[in-house]
């Protein structure tokens, strides 16, 4: 879902561009003409313009009621929709702020408008399509908004650790949508260990967080040998 999304988010962006591109290449003159209202002559931009005001409203509320909930569900799809939504009203200004140039006599106005925002909605689609491409490889699992690795994973480190019998631990996460899977690599100073002990600490790292639903817990005597980017 989330590389759908992002790939949609990043094919608008490149409609848009070619579109901008294609109207300064060939030089088009977008004719705005006079349309006529219980008999009084208004300029018809006038009316494109608040008509592309007024559909940024509900994008701009929709998409920061959407960004809030991204943040407590860990939804990285939800926050592609939220892109999606900023696409929407950056698209209604820009063609606001075009019809405006036009009218002032700069008929590459809405082109260049155009241009401008369609480069923002291009790098908010790829920025989503490449996270998206990281999390199926199985890297190590950021934030909803891939702004850093997921702090989950070092609460489950810290909350291992706080048990005296463990000497080291490393946790390698996989991002399976709103849920971690945890692997937990636990080195203890001994070669005998008790299965209730066991299911404690697993217990222990359930807790930490409603997102570390899936937990195993693996124990050894020795640093364990993982190198990848997705250990923490």
């Amino acid at each position: 879902g989330h590389l759908v999304s992002g790939v949609a988010l990043a094919g608008i962006g490149i409609m848009l561009i070619f579109d901008g591109a294609t109207a300064l290449l060939t030089q088009e003159k977008p004719p705005i003409g006079v349309v006529s209202i219980f008999g009084q002559p208004i300029w018809l931009g006038w009316l494109m313009i608040a008509v592309a005001l007024a559909s940024c409203v509900t994008p701009v509320i929709m998409g920061r009621i959407k960004l809030r909930y991204a943040e407590q569900l860990s939804d990285k799809v939800l926050r592609a929709d939220a892109d999606m939504n900023k696409a929407d009203w950056l698209t209604g200004l820009a063609t606001a702020v075009g019809v405006l140039g036009i009218g002032l006599g700069f008929w590459w106005a809405d082109a260049v408008a155009a241009l401008v925002v369609s480069i923002s909605i291009s790098k908010d689609g790829w920025d989503n399509t490449a996270n998206a491409i990281r999390d199926l490889m199985d890297t190590r699992p950021t934030t909803f908004d891939n702004s850093e690795v997921d702090p989950v994973i070092a609460k489950v480190n810290a909350a291992v650790m706080d048990d005296p019998r463990v000497v080291g631990v490393q946790t390698r996460a996989r991002d399976e949508g709103h849920v971690l899977h945890l692997e937990v690599f636990v080195q203890v100073d001994r070669l005998v260990v008790e299965v209730a002990w066991l299911e404690e600490l697993e217990r222990r790292c359930n807790e930490v967080d409603w997102r570390a639903g899936d937990v195993v817990v693996t124990v050894t005597t020795e640093p364990h040998p993982v190198a990848d980017a997705r250990l923490e």
